[in-house]
């Protein structure tokens, strides 16, 4: 029989439960991937949809075996699609040169066999004739877990109920991305961002060096839009990402003041960023940013701002890149 469409449930950013509460939620590991809604019919065949509800099934040939793992029970699961580096970690700069082949069957082949998709299922929400979307979490958790879906690209991982601080915990000391916090007794709720799902994203802080900005647009006009910052490496100022949000508007303000003061026409950075409009400032301003990761090249992923450090010289700060990072 025809599946029926089913939009993701969406989690809701925040924090831990409260630890009187800790026994009534599970706690999974968030992944750094592409959402995925698997269609199963029961036939052989396998259909992945994306958040959007667009068919991404031609972009990742390594999972079509996935049709027949049910054999003829039609089912629809819930997962994420991910691209592991070295370590076994999620790394989304890795997984982006998989997306967005979905129309080029043969360049997502090509790519297949050179950075191999792995799809993590955590929920499941059709199975056999029957909708479990009326389910709570723990009943359709436990008939996931009966499927035994577990091959050569993809795998069902265990929620953990209980212990919600040492799984945060543990998802730190292990650079994973963050926590997904999900109520026991919670139905599932197709296309909701949910208080019944919350999401706890890592971020780490470090130094950076201001070394240039641009403009802002609307009704930032007239203000910096974003900073160019930088750390150094092997005696160098090596450009680390553009950092745009983080200040209240009396903040932005202040900071026009202290870029206008630095104001050069010599780019600080080495080598010189893609960076149309930039203007480039003497590097003397330190600041303090928030970031989920950092990518290969060393760049920071969601960059925040936290504070300017005024107590810090950039000499004297920690803004050295990683060593595996230069």
């Amino acid at each position: 029989m025809p599946l029926p469409p089913i939009a993701p449930m969406l989690a809701t950013p925040g924090s831990l439960p409260p630890a009187a509460e800790d026994a009534r939620w599970a706690y999974e590991t968030k992944q750094d991937g592409q959402r995925a809604v698997v269609y199963l019919p029961g036939d052989g065949t396998v259909t992945l949809r994306a958040r959007s509800g667009e068919d991404i099934t031609a972009a990742y040939p390594e999972l079509l075996a996935l049709g027949g793992a049910l054999g003829a029970t039609p089912a629809v699961l819930d997962g994420e699609i991910l691209a592991l580096d070295r370590q076994g970690r999620a790394d989304f700069q890795l997984l982006q040169s998989r997306m967005g082949l979905a129309h080029s069957p043969g360049r997502a082949a090509r790519r297949a066999a050179e950075v191999p998709a792995h799809l993590v299922l955590f929920d499941v929400l059709h199975l056999g004739r029957r909708s479990l979307l009326p389910l709570r979490y723990a009943r359709r958790r436990g008939q996931l877990e009966e499927l035994g879906l577990a091959g050569p690209f993809w795998s069902t991982p265990a929620a953990l109920v209980g212990h919600g601080e040492q799984a945060l915990r543990a998802t730190r000391e292990h650079g994973l991305e963050g926590l997904v916090c999900k109520r026991l007794d919670s139905v599932y709720e197709p296309g909701v961002r949910s208080r019944a799902w919350i999401k706890i994203r890592n971020m780490r802080s470090e130094d950076v060096v201001v070394g240039g900005w641009l403009p802002g647009r609307g009704r930032l006009t007239g203000l910096p839009g974003a900073v160019l910052v930088g750390q150094r490496a092997a005696g160098v100022l090596r450009y680390v990402g553009s950092v745009g949000t983080g200040w209240s508007h009396a903040e932005r303000t202040r900071l026009a003041e202290l870029l206008r003061d630095a104001a050069t026409d010599a780019c600080p950075f080495d080598p010189v960023p893609p960076a149309a409009d930039a203007h480039w400032v003497v590097p003397r301003l330190v600041g303090e940013v928030r970031y989920s990761t950092r990518t290969r090249a060393g760049l920071l992923r969601q960059p925040s701002w936290l504070r300017l450090r005024t107590d810090l010289t950039p000499e004297e700060s920690a803004a050295e890149l990683p060593d595996d990072s230069v």
